[in-house]
């Protein structure tokens, strides 16, 4: 009987900016790192990221790596978290965009929670997609091609779509299925 954990050897990357749906990462990242995966957070911002939690500003997190520094190829996943100012930000930001867009096209797991489906948008990555997402980005998404799915949760191959942080144990429970169902090959190696 093995004692190793279903992620062990497994990285997934949290892109935030400041102002990011705090609670999103820290219990996802708290959940993945049970099961054995290292998380790393990678950021346009120097040094330090700061949530949002309960309406006001958060915590400060330790950036792992710099957005100008990330390749999609150093990863097994990719979880967005919301955040109205995190998401302005990182729409705007190229190397955001990049990564975005080379997670979805390698077909790694893409996590997006409530308005980080804007990224899809930004990184021309919607088209064909069956998402959920904060219903304000509703018409800009299916402009750019996706359908949009009334269910809290949506699951469409490796993209995975929360309309909010509402349902973070069952945003979880996907990210988590999505990682194990991952190709033996597919999978990087925690630095």
């Amino acid at each position: 009987m093995s004692d190793q954990k279903r992620l062990s050897g497994m990285t997934v990357a949290v892109l935030v900016a400041n102002g990011f749906e705090e609670i999103v990462m820290t219990d996802t990242q708290k959940a993945l790192a049970a099961e054995g995966a290292a998380i790393r957070i990678i950021s346009h911002e120097i040094g330090l990221a700061n949530g949002w939690h309960e309406g006001t500003w958060g915590h400060n997190f330790y950036i792992d790596t710099r957005i100008t520094d990330a390749l999609p190829s150093d990863f097994d996943g990719l979880l967005v978290p919301g955040g109205e100012r995190s998401i302005a930000a990182l729409r705007e930001n190229a190397h955001a965009r990049r990564v975005v867009k080379g997670m979805m096209e390698a077909g790694k797991l893409v996590a997006i929670v409530g308005d980080a489906v804007e990224m899809l948008v930004a990184a021309e990555a919607a088209r064909g997609r069956k998402v959920t997402g904060a219903e304000a980005s509703r018409a800009r998404v299916e402009a750019m091609g996706a359908v949009w799915s009334e269910a809290p949760l949506t699951v469409d191959g490796n993209l995975v779509t929360t309309a909010s942080s509402e349902d973070l144990e069952g945003l979880i429970a996907a990210v988590i299925d999505s990682l194990v169902a991952a190709p033996e090959g597919e999978r990087q190696q925690a630095a």
